[in-house]
């Protein structure tokens, strides 16, 4: 297990503004001295900036509106003794004749200075805030953020980026351009189409040519497709649409209701904001378009999107000197490594419990019909089971059960979370009961997989109650109708035993076996080879 710093104290608090054309998006974070970042609060305004199209002028309206917005930013920045503001202006503003005005009445008005990027940089930055959010592999894929005013492309891999580019294709600007009757019809869809075959023919290429099959989508058309996607085939999203995954099929059944709706009915979907009822339908349109010409297969969904860009670019230019947290390269374990710093977390006590919660996961994996994937979220959790600590020792199960859900663990789906959540708070005190009101809202398959790994870490917490790593070896004969564990320890066994004793009711009930633990004398020969009597019985269960 790597170490990381032991520094809970931030470095300086920041505030990352997205200026769209559609929204104006604000987050702020505390830096860490290794680079890590945490999100203190978060403040969406939806502006509609190209509130007649994007005819190269905004108007007084659309700019009052903007100043109001950034007026409250400003005053949660104050509020929260932000130290830095960075306010990155994108497509509305950027193409705007009166885009320079309104940059300067930002600064005159709300005190926020702001800098127009241009499109290129918009998608590279997108393009990190997915690599940062999302657990990628070798594999390419295609990251699509649909704004108003543009969408940003990105082709890329966990390690490079082969392609990325900002085209003006944002649903603002096409549905101005494009549609003009409620519900779309047919002839406007058609000339989306068309329009879209005629941008993205270097994008298509390259498409092809490296057999991208899933796409990735950020910021809000696609967050509002991916919740309508969920709500309509009962994915879990309740809390998070990150990692949220969907076949094309999925999507495209909700794109054949969906186009047929009038304005009115279209106000009726919940998980639809209400800004963008207007302007969606392009948006519809470009999704269908690339899963059907590039055959994509699969979307996941992002809620990292250009404002996590910035704070990442940030620390990368701002703060030479911090560890950007190299070892782990993988957004599930940074942000599981995040978390537990920032907690304060018990090292050597929670290492030591997970190497045990392994050992007995791979030994009992098959028969309790666990996966392989279910390993690694055994192991998080077992690393997690303590965290409650930093809120207090009193119900620190529990504390443990809403950090892990609440702290925006990136790379994972929100069933992947709940499944962690769940285990650490099940650690200790009562088993799970279906009258818990998290634990039932999870699906029958989920509450049985918590229970399986709840009684694993369960007995492997109860092997180092004195929290001093006693165990220094762990021996399963696991038989029929019995199982057995010998244990080599540095010192006194009796209260490793006695703590698995008292933890392994769950474990004895989801194997349907009995439990005997044996102490193993260490000056005799390896208790694998003596099982018939050398070994010095302390305590049977």
């Amino acid at each position: 297990m790597e170490n990381i710093s032991n520094n809970s104290t931030p470095t300086k608090r920041i505030a990352a503004i997205d200026l769209g054309t559609n929204s104006f998006h604000a987050v702020l974070v505390d830096i860490y001295p290794d680079g890590s970042f945490r999100t203190i609060d978060k403040l969406k305004e939806m502006v509609i900036l190209a509130e007649k199209g994007m005819d190269n002028h905004l108007s007084e309206d659309a700019m009052q509106r903007g100043l109001d917005a950034l007026k409250r930013i400003k005053f949660l920045c104050d509020s929260q003794q932000v130290e830095e503001i960075i306010a990155f202006a994108t497509s509305a503003i950027r193409e705007a004749r009166n885009g320079g005005d309104f940059i300067q009445r930002m600064q005159d008005e709300a005190d926020i200075k702001a800098r127009a990027i241009p499109g290129n940089m918009e998608a590279e930055l997108i393009g990190y805030a997915v690599r940062h959010s999302i657990a990628l592999d070798e594999e390419m894929v295609l990251m699509v953020d649909i704004g108003g005013g543009s969408v940003e492309f990105i082709i890329g891999n966990n390690e490079k980026f082969l392609y990325h580019k900002s085209l003006k294709l944002g649903v603002a600007r096409m549905a101005a351009k494009f549609v003009k009757t409620d519900p779309i019809v047919d002839e406007e869809i058609k000339a989306l189409r068309k329009h879209y075959k005629k941008e993205l023919g270097e994008i298509g290429e390259i498409i092809k040519k490296h057999n991208v099959k899933t796409m990735i989508g950020s910021s809000g058309t696609m967050e509002n497709i991916g919740a309508m996607v969920a709500s309509r085939n009962s994915l879990t999203a309740n809390m998070s649409l990150n990692e949220l995954t969907f076949s094309a099929s999925d999507f495209k059944s909700l794109y054949k209701d969906f186009v047929e709706l009038d304005r009115t009915e279209r106000k009726k979907i919940s998980e639809l904001d209400e800004k963008r009822i207007d302007i969606i339908n392009p948006g519809m349109v470009l999704v269908k378009y690339l899963l059907k010409k590039f055959n994509i297969e699969n979307i996941r969904i992002s809620e990292a999107a250009l404002r996590d860009g910035m704070i990442l670019n940030f620390i990368k230019k701002e703060r030479p000197k911090l560890d950007m947290v190299a070892n782990f390269p993988d957004p599930r374990k940074r942000s599981i490594f995040e978390l537990l710093r920032k907690c304060n977390w018990m090292e050597a006590h929670s290492t030591h419990v997970a190497s045990i919660a392994l050992q007995l996961f791979d030994e009992f994996k098959a028969e309790l019909k666990l996966e392989e994937q279910d390993r690694e979220l055994l192991e998080y959790a077992s690393l997690l089971h303590d965290i409650g600590y930093y809120i207090s020792y009193r119900k620190h199960h529990k504390h443990a059960l809403y950090l892990i859900r609440h702290s925006d663990l990136r790379g994972f789906t929100e069933d992947e979370i709940n499944i962690m959540a769940n285990v650490a708070r099940y650690h200790r005190r009562t088993h799970p009961k279906k009258r818990h009101f998290l634990y039932k809202k999870l699906e029958k398959p989920l509450r049985k997989k918590v229970k399986n790994l709840s009684g694993l870490l369960r007995l492997a917490d109860g092997l180092d109650r004195s929290h001093y790593q006693n165990v220094e070896k762990l021996e399963i004969d696991n038989g029929t109708e019995k199982v057995n564990l010998y244990l080599t320890t540095m010192g006194d066994p009796e209260l490793e035993i006695w703590g698995a004793e008292q933890k392994s009711k769950l474990f004895q009930k989801v194997t349907g076996k009995k439990l005997e633990i044996y102490a193993v004398n260490k000056n005799e020969p390896e208790c694998s080879q003596n099982l018939t009597g050398n070994e010095n019985e302390i305590k049977s269960v």
